[in-house]
């Protein structure tokens, strides 16, 4: 009887009840705690999954990358070192043919950029410097220059800010006497500190020769490039400010520090870049390796024909790439602190190069 009453007590049962409730929460906050580890578990595993693939692809492509360089690489040397044994002036269109090699060769690092190792990135553009250099080097025994001779010719002072204007009719200019030809290099500008630096495309000229072009050691010079190119290289720039065209190719910026770029491209990768902004239309992500401190925002350029050069480049309509930056160097899945996007109260308003200034 008196086990009968302790089972029927209601205060008996209120305290069971509430001994129950902390134990069912419990049960509750441990089942929710593993399937947030279960969750995040399965996160890692899908990111590392992903990572192994795309090492795995990036791999394989570096590796045929580097068979097809190390051949055309080999075959050019090959060439230069037949001319260099016996020099003869019959072979310069020998050397205009190794010449278009070696610019499909820069092409193809170019192209390949996206997936190649820094190292083997930098490897292979100095590789194609030193075949430039070599066959520079050849050209001038199959062409040997003209004699100096001391002539009477006004002494020109120094200009401590250059305003260079190149346009493609001044290639049959004599470079050797033009005022500026030690930063005027066959391919780019070169060398130059406190500069206003401006490259004029002709339209129907340079869409069919789909020009390359460089930009190499410039300090705080500013450089303006309208019409189309084909690549563009950039390298060891502080404090300039690049403002460019349409790009049909791809855009490898390297060793830069406080610049600002406007850029139209299809491909778009910078390494080694610091406290600089990026005003771009491209239309795949842009890579970033190596960075801090760069900012990006959207295209702002504008030229007399800039619209035709856009879309003969296929870059007509804004993809919102600018905006979606892959750091390469950042491989978790929250955003990368080494890139940001501009405020809109920092940023420039649109650029009209047409009549390009010296740098303010």
């Amino acid at each position: 009887m008196e086990e009968r009453k302790v089972l029927s007590d209601p205060s008996l049962q209120a305290m069971d009840v509430a001994t129950a409730a902390p134990a069912e929460t419990l049960d509750r906050k441990h089942a929710l705690m593993m399937e947030r580890l279960s969750n995040r578990h399965q996160a890692r595993l899908a990111e590392k999954s992903q990572l192994n693939s795309i090492t795995n692809a990036s791999f394989e492509s570096t590796q045929s990358f580097l068979s097809q360089f190390s051949q055309s690489k080999l075959s050019i040397d090959s060439q230069l070192s037949r001319i260099r044994q016996e020099p003869d002036p019959a072979l310069k269109p020998h050397l205009d043919t190794i010449s278009l090699e070696i610019s499909t060769l820069e092409k193809l690092v170019a192209e390949s950029s996206y997936f190649l190792p820094p190292y083997e990135l930098r490897a292979c553009l100095n590789t194609v410097d030193q075949l430039k250099q070599t066959l520079d080097d050849v050209s001038s025994l199959v062409l040997p220059r003209k004699k100096f001779s001391f002539k009477n010719k006004p002494i020109s002072k120094t200009v401590d800010s250059p305003v260079v204007c190149v346009t493609e009719k001044m290639q049959n200019v004599d470079l050797e006497n033009l005022r500026f030809s030690d930063s005027w290099v066959a391919q780019g500008f070169k060398g130059i500190a406190k500069g206003t630096l401006v490259k004029k495309f002709i339209t129907e000229e340079s869409r069919g020769k789909n020009e390359e072009f460089t930009l190499s050691d410039l300090r705080e010079c500013k450089v303006g490039l309208m019409g189309c190119l084909r690549s563009l290289f950039v390298d060891k720039l502080i404090n300039c400010k690049v403002y460019v065209g349409a790009v049909m190719g791809s855009v490898l910026i390297e060793g830069v520090e406080g610049c600002v770029f406007v850029l139209a491209s299809h491909q778009i990768r910078i390494h080694d870049a610091k406290n600089c902004d990026f005003y771009l239309r491209v239309r795949s992500r842009p890579i970033i390796e190596d960075s801090h401190g760069v900012r990006f925002a959207p295209y702002c350029l504008n030229y007399e024909g800039i619209e035709a050069d856009l879309k003969e480049a296929n870059l007509g309509e804004e993809t919102g790439n600018w905006m979606k930056v892959d750091d390469f160097r950042w491989l978790r899945a929250v955003q990368s602190p080494n890139w940001s996007i501009l405020p809109e109260n920092e940023r420039t308003g649109v650029v009209d190069v047409s009549n390009l200034g010296p740098l303010e």
